[in-house]
């Protein structure tokens, strides 16, 4: 069965729109194999070979995912990542990259990747982790350690609070690893929607986080190490 029919028959092929995709790599070869195998599920828009030159083809190219590696010339994927969410704050970024030491893994999340992929992936997970970061969630690779997620887990601030909160915090916060939606939440608790909005504010606040997009990476995070 091909990559793609796996997508379908998991239920999560990506949308009839074709996506519209950066890639960003120094190495020519993996950015024209990537480039093939994913063709028929997205659109490459393009593709740069140094950090530096990422901004500049997400403005002229307009993707909704830029694919990053971290190690390149010129500027790194890190430090291309932070400046590029800057410009372009709607752009979803997802690493994929060779490296799984939880530095790497965590910082790729604080200056603002939504996915974190390792190269010895599968072309099927690749498209997984696009259809994921579109719908406003956040994907960590299953080949990335619990020991790395751990680490991811730990950095977040007064991550410890959650475990002394309510009940009620850690059902939502199960709920968003499982990227339930609001309304999803509050039918599943059998609570109204304002309510569950008002536990994620106080999760937000426990945790220190500032966005969404933030906690959900907590949630994720706290769900695969069991914490």
């Amino acid at each position: 069965m091909s990559d793609t029919g796996l997508i379908g028959a998991a239920g999560t092929k990506l949308a009839m729109k074709r996506p519209r995709v950066l890639l960003a790599d120094d190495h020519t070869l993996f950015l024209q194999a990537i480039a093939k195998l994913l063709e028929a599920d997205i659109e490459v828009v393009g593709a740069v070979q140094d950090g530096s030159a990422l901004v500049t083809a997400v403005e002229q190219h307009k993707p909704d995912v830029v694919l990053l590696d971290i190690a390149m010339p010129g500027m790194n994927g890190l430090d291309a990542a932070r400046q590029l969410k800057k410009a372009s704050p709607a752009v979803q970024i997802i690493f994929l990259t060779m490296h799984m030491n939880p530095a790497y893994v965590t910082e790729a999340f604080r200056v603002g990747g939504a996915g974190y992929l390792l190269k010895g992936c599968e072309a099927s997970e690749v498209l997984t982790a696009i259809g994921e970061v579109l719908k406003g969630r956040s994907y960590v690779t299953p080949l990335v350690t619990k020991e790395t997620l751990s680490s991811l887990l730990r950095s977040t601030k007064q991550g410890t609070n959650v475990r002394r909160g309510s009940a009620r915090q850690r059902q939502v916060l199960q709920l968003l690893a499982e990227g339930r939606t609001t309304k999803e939440m509050a039918q599943l608790l059998n609570i109204s929607v304002r309510t569950v909005e008002f536990h994620k504010s106080r999760l937000m606040e426990e945790l220190g986080v500032h966005s969404r997009a933030e906690l959900i990476k907590y949630a994720i995070a706290s769900s695969l190490t069991g914490l």
